[in-house]
């Protein structure tokens, strides 16, 4: 199988991990990294983690 696909697949979750983590951060405290540093950081995550999932399907579905 593609090694690519892999590489989405683990990109994807460590981008969910990253957007569940600023919600988390963002909605019970004071965040660790600064509410702006947070909250780039889920904009960027929560986006990438979309493209990187549905590319990691896209190629899986060539592959077969």
């Amino acid at each position: 199988m593609n090694t690519k696909i892999y590489l989405y697949l683990g990109g994807a979750c460590i981008m969910a991990i990253a957007a569940v983590g600023c919600v988390f951060e963002l909605a019970f405290g004071n965040p660790k990294f600064g509410t702006i540093a947070t909250v780039l950081i889920f904009l960027v995550s929560s986006p990438a983690t979309v493209y990187l999932f549905g590319t990691a399907v896209k190629e899986g579905r060539m592959a077969q």
